[in-house]
């Protein structure tokens, strides 16, 4: 157990969480095809690209509620909007790519100058694992504790060392939500259909950037928890080995990260200072990618499990919690929907002992599971049949600035 909410001071502070976003989203044309410009926001912080060229990344600031950073996204989303306007361009709202014939479509994105290596590094991905996979968009939350709360148990716990205590909260904070990665995939998976270009059918996946054809290291990674020099350790040897080139080429469904820059050597350094969800959909049915409520329902999840005791995140449970994401992918899946209803109830009883003014937060979770309900059951629905024609009359609603579906 992590934290204690039976203590007031805890359980009050820890009502507070760090919200921050990264949402990638592709440029088009206005026939649906993959813009072939130049990215349009060179130097703008919050406004990059990270894989291909026709990219828009959307780089928010940290916020304590998350409805302040969903307004954030949508003042980003009408500075890009202005800007796409003028070459006739338009954002696509989802996961999945619109229609392109070959990867000669999908330029590498080009860095120049001092940064140039970014774009060699692409070109490394873009042989290793081809370039269609580098289409998939998704939304990464950044979320962590506050300072105030970390104090408050850190003083609790009878550990000598702050910085210690901290990394060793996060490292545990990190494997148990690697374990429940795949409730956060079943509950916010929206991208079931897809341009038949991209080579998966339709309505298979309700997730097919969280499947098996998503975006994937080509071994299952093991990492090694037991400390947060182990855990670096346990990275750097797949690149040693040359499984990898750098950290960033770890597939993986949650993140440890340093304040700043990421590296190895800057977590090393200046330990953690939040965790990366790396398994979110854009979700074409908000203009922001991103529900409040599901941002909401992260943090909820993340104060269940600090709640819950340590355990062993052995080889079996890691390749597991791999297997799990996988599954959650899969439209349909009753198992998987039959674990999410458990797991569900069990949050809900520790929502209603300790934080009952979140009651609403998982009841909007809970109504997912009613049939028809789901996020990828609502987008199959309304997209499957004219999927880049709706899709074009979605992304000029948003641009428009028209409001949710």
């Amino acid at each position: 157990m992590l934290l204690n909410f039976n203590n007031s001071n805890i359980n009050r502070l820890a009502q507070n969480a760090e919200f921050g976003i990264e949402r990638e989203s592709l440029r088009v044309t206005s026939d649906g095809r993959l813009a072939q410009t130049e990215h349009p926001f060179v130097g703008d912080p919050h406004i990059d690209r990270d894989f291909c060229e026709n990219q828009v990344e959307m780089i928010g600031d940290v916020f304590n509620d998350p409805a302040e950073l969903n307004r954030q996204l949508g003042s980003m989303l009408d500075e890009i909007d202005a800007e796409l306007i003028k070459n006739d361009e338009l954002l696509w709202a989802f996961s999945n790519p619109p229609r392109f014939g070959s990867e000669d479509e999908i330029p590498v994105a080009r860095f120049h100058g001092a940064q140039r290596g970014r774009s060699e590094y692409r070109r490394y991905l873009a042989e290793k694992y081809g370039k269609t996979k580098m289409l998939f968009s998704g939304i990464h939350l950044n979320i962590s504790f506050t300072d105030s709360l970390l104090q408050a148990a850190f003083e609790q716990s009878g550990s000598k060392v702050k910085s210690e205590f901290k990394n060793d909260f996060y490292l545990c904070l990190a494997k148990r939500l690697t374990q429940y990665a795949w409730l956060a995939v079943y509950l916010t998976a929206v991208s079931p259909v897809a341009d038949a270009s991209l080579g998966v059918e339709s309505n298979l996946y309700s997730s097919i950037r969280c499947s098996e054809h998503g975006y994937w290291n080509d071994f299952t990674p093991i990492l090694d928890y037991s400390s947060l020099k182990s855990y670096i350790q346990s990275i750097a040897r797949y690149i040693v080995n040359g499984d990898l080139k750098a950290a960033s080429e770890l597939y993986y469904p949650v993140r440890l990260k340093p304040r700043g820059a990421n590296s190895l050597e800057k977590l090393l350094q200046n330990g953690v200072n939040h965790l990366e969800l790396r398994v979110l959909d854009v979700n074409p049915l908000t203009r922001t990618g991103v529900f409040t409520e599901d941002i909401r329902f992260m943090h909820l999840l993340l104060l269940w499990i600090s709640g819950l005791p340590d355990f062993d995140f052995d080889e079996e449970k890691q390749i597991q919690a791999i297997a799990d994401i996988k599954a959650a992918a899969v439209f349909g899946n009753a198992e998987i929907k039959r674990r999410a209803k458990g797991a569900l109830d069990e949050i809900k009883r520790f929502t209603a002992q300790y934080f009952p003014h979140f009651l609403p937060v998982i009841n909007y979770q809970l109504d997912k599971l009613t049939d028809g309900n789901s996020y990828a059951e609502i987008v199959s629905r309304k997209f499957t049949d004219g999927y880049i024609e709706k899709g074009l009359a979605l992304a000029r609603r948003y641009q428009g600035g028209g409001g949710d579906v």
